[in-house]
């Protein structure tokens, strides 16, 4: 609103209008945002998986459909190390010789499925004391806010792996990739 009340009273002509179909066009792309998350949880209601998925801390439907379509069944993964691997979470080694370094995380799995871990790690650093706490204790040991981050991320989704396999599990196997 601010800004289409700036395009109509305070820009020359010319720029009022570029800034008038730049607005129109970010309408419109929220319109289809809006329609695309309505199919999506259309699709996605009555997936039990992405229900539960939904109800975890930190993540919304969005990001449960995310982890649902991308990733089918928890139980395909043996262990939370394998499914924090798949995702692309593993720190990257960089050792030469006798020197030890890490080097970022290793250029796997979708990147989509990635951002969409990360932004729930950085939520679950502001809203869950456990992570908060962890956090906490690696930055004041000199770690930067993205390796904690990524840290945060690929413990949560290790512990997410068991908790989702149980939940597989009760439902006797019935959790079909959608």
């Amino acid at each position: 609103e601010w800004l289409e009340n700036v395009a109509s009273r305070k820009l020359p002509t010319e720029a009022g209008w570029v800034l008038e179909n730049h607005l129109l066009e970010l309408k419109q792309i929220a319109a289809r945002v809006k329609a695309t998350e309505k199919r999506l949880f259309q699709v996605l209601a009555e997936d039990s998986l992405t229900k539960r998925l939904a109800e975890e801390p930190g993540v919304g439907m969005v990001t449960a459909a995310i982890l649902r379509l991308e990733l089918g069944t928890f139980h395909r993964f043996r262990r939370g190390k394998e499914l924090s691997r798949f995702c692309g979470l593993t720190p990257r080694n960089a050792s030469s010789g006798e020197r030890q370094a890490d080097a970022g995380l290793i250029k796997a799995g979708s990147n989509i499925l990635k951002t969409a871990l990360i932004e729930v790690a950085h939520v679950l650093r502001r809203i869950t004391p456990r992570w908060s706490k962890m956090s906490n204790l690696m930055k004041a040991a000199g770690k930067k806010g993205s390796v904690i981050t990524a840290a945060v991320a690929n413990r949560w989704l290790r512990e997410l792996h068991h908790r989702m396999v149980a939940f597989e599990e009760s439902l006797g196997g019935q959790t079909q990739a959608a």
